[in-house]
């Protein structure tokens, strides 16, 4: 069976946020961005009652590994983009025959 999957866990730091109001409404964004503009099935899974830390787990798909890798590196660069230094990505490319 054809098809991979890319498993990322995203570790975000808000040091700027004073509040946990103010940490979901930068996360809200950046989550409405990754699924909206980039297609990433996306959801906060660690720290939700912490100030300044989220950690999201995200998956793409494709038809070949590196199709996967591409999708993964402009999510990273879209995290670059958007909170410089305040990210670290764990990622993990599986085809479906292995999880099968």
């Amino acid at each position: 069976m054809p098809g991979f999957a890319g498993l990322l866990l995203i570790h975000l730091h808000f040091p700027e946020a004073g509040s946990l109001k103010g940490k979901r409404k930068d996360l809200k964004s950046v989550k409405e961005q990754l699924r909206g503009r980039l297609g990433v099935a996306v959801s906060e899974v660690d720290h939700h009652d912490l100030w300044q830390r989220s950690t999201l787990a995200a998956a793409v798909v494709g038809g070949s590994p590196s199709a996967v890798h591409e999708a993964a590196d402009r999510v990273e660069r879209f995290l670059d983009s958007r909170v410089p230094e305040n990210y670290r990505v764990e990622r993990t490319v599986v085809s479906f025959e292995e999880v099968l």
